[in-house]
């Protein structure tokens, strides 16, 4: 199975042929910081008519992992980027049986910033904050008007029931959940009309620049449900990185909800947008458990994944002080 250095770069280089033409190189190659289930790569194609270059980014599959759906990912994109959502373009996707022997997505390379404290740093000195927020909240109004039937294959159901059951099948005590879980079955709200939700909005998952949102990233997570998902996940306390503002730790909810509502036509109820924020903080603190649980049960060694597991109790304080 290819895994990086010079085997990755000819299998690429025979992954982009079809795409932009026989006889293309790749070169400079560089592993990617970030993303704890996916790898991204960097590298430069050399097209092979003149001395064009175009540069581009390889998400794929880490070695011996189960395939994650890289390729309805890059269906994602396609749809998102037809509904208005700024993403990067697809040049090409495939499975585990091409040349790379895992699933990938290549797409083109967005210029910007992506590390959550440096963009607070940015906001901060520039004075962008409540800009970056309605940003937020017309780019997700455009994701939740992508048709979920031009996505087949998007997963549905209950989060709630599926928070319920993922943390009963961990059998791990965490009464702070449990107690969240219980608040969470006896006050939830009514539900929206099912969309598209990318499952995974914030702060991390944002290519910024000067302007503002350059490109969405990380569709992995994506699936159909409740719009308000999307928001209270955006306004989930570790997306705000030790900013002070709740959305992303940049900006403010009334800044949020008044572009995402004019933008998408929607009402927003600030109560069921707390609830969705509670949900959403279990079900990070649930994501810090399974991810540590990879890395123990040896399915996939990761220092990344392992670190995760010190958050889960910080997640039960933000749970704590969130539930009436």
């Amino acid at each position: 199975m290819t895994t990086s250095g010079p085997e990755l770069s000819e299998a690429l280089a025979r992954v982009l042929e079809p795409d932009l033409g026989i006889g293309v190189r790749v070169s400079g190659l560089q592993r990617l910081a970030g993303g704890s289930s996916r790898e991204t790569w960097a590298f430069t194609a050399h097209l092979p008519t003149g001395d064009e270059t175009r540069r581009l980014v390889l998400r794929c599959d880490p070695p011996g992992a189960p395939s994650s759906g890289l390729s309805l990912e890059s269906a994602l994109l396609e749809a998102a980027r037809r509904a208005g959502v700024p993403v990067p373009a697809v040049v090409t996707a495939g499975d585990a049986h091409g040349p790379l022997g895992r699933a990938f997505v290549v797409v083109d390379h967005v210029e910007g910033e992506t590390l959550p404290r440096r963009i607070l740093r940015r906001v901060e000195a520039d004075g962008t904050g409540p800009a970056l927020t309605a940003q937020c909240g017309q780019a997700l109004a455009a994701v939740h008007a992508i048709a979920p039937a031009t996505v087949p294959g998007l997963t549905g159901g209950d989060p709630l029931e599926q928070l319920r059951g993922l943390l009963d099948v961990l059998r791990q005590p965490h009464p702070a959940f449990e107690l969240a879980l219980r608040w969470l079955a006896e006050s939830r709200p009514a539900r929206s009309a099912e969309t598209v939700v990318h499952g995974d909005f914030r702060n991390g998952n944002l290519i910024v620049g000067p302007e503002g949102i350059r490109a969405v990233l990380d569709w992995e997570l994506a699936h159909r449900g409740d719009p308000m998902e999307d928001l209270g996940w955006l306004c989930v306390k570790a997306w705000r990185f030790g900013g002070a503002h709740p959305v992303g730790g940049f900006g403010t909810v009334d800044q949020l909800v008044r572009a995402y509502e004019a933008a998408s036509g929607r009402v927003i109820d600030r109560a069921a947008l707390g609830w969705w924020e509670v949900l959403g903080t279990v079900r990070w603190g649930v994501i810090c458990i399974v991810q540590t649980m990879t890395h123990v049960s040896g399915a996939h060694a990761s220092v990344e994944l392992a670190a995760i597991g010190r958050r889960v109790c910080e997640v039960e304080w933000d749970v704590l002080e969130l539930v009436p």
